[in-house]
């Protein structure tokens, strides 16, 4: 008697932990084929990452502070944020350039949408680009979006974060000293 109560005890339990969402483990926060180099601080979800990360700045003047992963070399840069699945408020990547000048993105295998923030060199936000739709691997590369703006640093944000931030054209960031590497990591 004591096995079948017990045994209906465990089974119960499993099936319930099992549907509900406190005990199940989070939703994966990026796709196979994302930089491994990705800081989890910046992702809302489950990652295993490389072991060194990218390094995350804190850059303030829009309405909360936002914590963006730096990608400050060719190849961070060319990866971006693609195969990410789910990003944190307030979390996303800037991308840092020599110069003020025109940043054209191509957004392939990016999975989610994204707020795209154009800033120039001494922190003034040039343009938005606000919900940039995300696109698949399977997206024929034509259909893809593609956004540019002027400016020396380019921010992504989750989709929506931007208005919600207070940030827009002409707003100007607080961004600590960045500087483009040629090392790959």
């Amino acid at each position: 008697m004591f096995r079948k109560i017990f045994g209906g005890i465990v089974l119960t339990s499993l099936v319930f932990a099992g549907a509900c969402p406190a005990f199940a483990d989070p939703p994966a926060a990026v796709a196979a084929c994302a930089d491994p180099a990705l800081p989890s601080a910046i992702l809302d979800g489950s990652f295993v990452g490389a072991p060194v990360s990218l390094a995350v700045i804190d850059v303030r003047g829009a309405a909360k502070p936002l914590a963006l992963a730096v990608a400050n070399d060719e190849r961070t840069r060319e990866l971006g944020l693609m195969c990410v699945t789910r990003l944190r408020a307030q979390h996303g990547m800037i991308f840092v350039f020599d110069d003020d000048s025109v940043q054209e993105f191509w957004m392939k295998n990016t999975l989610v949408p994204l707020d795209m923030v154009w800033v120039a060199s001494n922190g003034t936000v040039t343009h938005v680009a606000d919900n940039v739709p995300a696109s698949t691997r399977e997206t024929p590369d034509d259909s893809v979006a593609r956004r540019r703006g002027r400016g020396r640093y380019v921010i992504e944000l989750p989709g929506g974060e931007a208005a919600g931030d207070g940030i827009r054209t002409g707003v100007t960031l607080s961004l600590p000293p960045l500087v483009t590497t040629t090392s790959s990591r």
